[in-house]
């Protein structure tokens, strides 16, 4: 019997031209060997948009959209928009009781392609880990950040992982009770964070995370690259179908060619405005400021909880 590898997407209708990119290139680099179910989690999305996306199947890749409107109703107004970050990121802390059938998931961001065999990545060995993760490479590189990590998460900034690859131990992040840790402290309450989900898991899962090379999680940045490039990840504020100087765009633009939704990309790229592009850059230089207040409040997870590291 071929081996299944389930691999998690989470999206709205804003997104899913991006997803499909991803989908698209995930498919063709992927081994053979295996079987993949891809799982695309949602709270309502077009229908004339997951045909779009499931036309991307082909033997041994199927596609599930599954909505979880039920399984986040009474928690959703928690959720932050915060910046960039969507509030479909947290959607991953309910993967665990969503599938009780496995005991290990592949989750992977929309922003993103794949250059390299995603089975070699849930084939990493976590040990007793929760988690096998990259570094956020723009918080370990940026003073302002590394301190934010260390002084108001409560972590060592060295390992301080991106939430937006992550090989999961299903049976390690039930056995230590992550997604009923998390409902709690989001619910009791109200942190103040640049990266809302990332950072309840890097505080909650500090101690039990596999590092992994950048290579499998690599930001568009002028930092070398650890192994292959095997995921590259538009993680930061400029993405590919904004701005043309975007390192590494090139990849996103050889999968967004091949997808059903390139001329919506191409159009959307066409019309971002110059006052866009100045709301963005003005928010990049508030996040540095932000994570300054942040530090110097009383209402963070070091001081409310305890340090991690």
């Amino acid at each position: 019997m071929t081996r299944e590898i389930p691999i998690i997407f989470s999206t709205d209708d804003n997104y899913i031209p991006y997803l499909d990119v991803a989908i698209g290139s995930l498919i063709a680099n992927a081994s053979k060997d295996y079987q993949y179910r891809i799982i695309v989690l949602n709270t309502g999305l077009q229908p004339d948009n997951i045909a779009k996306v499931k036309a991307n199947e082909r033997e041994g890749f199927v596609i599930d959209f599954i909505d979880i409107s039920e399984n986040v109703k009474d928690i959703k107004s928690r959720f932050k928009n915060v910046y960039h970050f969507s509030i479909v990121t947290y959607y991953r802390l309910f993967i665990a009781s969503l599938f009780p059938q496995y005991d290990k998931i592949l989750y992977l961001d929309c922003d993103l392609v794949v250059l390299g065999d995603i089975s070699e990545l849930y084939n990493t060995d976590l040990g007793e880990n929760i988690l096998g993760v990259v570094s956020e490479q723009y918080v370990c590189n940026t003073k302002e950040f590394r301190v934010y990590a260390e002084k108001a998460i409560g972590v060592n900034p060295d390992t301080y992982f991106n939430a937006g690859v992550l090989v999961i131990s299903l049976e390690q992040f039930r056995k230590n009770n992550i997604e009923n840790l998390f409902v709690n402290l989001i619910t009791e309450y109200d942190f103040d964070l640049l990266d809302p989900d990332q950072a309840y898991l890097n505080y909650l899962c500090y101690g039990k995370t596999q590092m992994l090379p950048n290579g499998w999680n690599k930001s568009p940045t002028e930092l070398p690259c650890e192994g292959n490039k095997n995921i590259v990840h538009y993680a930061l504020y400029k993405k590919p179908w904004q701005y043309d100087d975007v390192i590494d765009g090139e990849y996103f633009w050889e999968y967004a060619s091949k997808s059903p939704f390139y001329e919506l990309i191409l159009s959307r790229k066409a019309n971002f405005s110059e006052k866009e592009r100045a709301a963005n850059d003005a928010m990049a230089k508030e996040i540095i400021l932000h994570a300054n207040k942040i530090v110097a409040s009383d209402n963070t997870f070091a001081k409310k909880l305890g340090v991690r590291g």
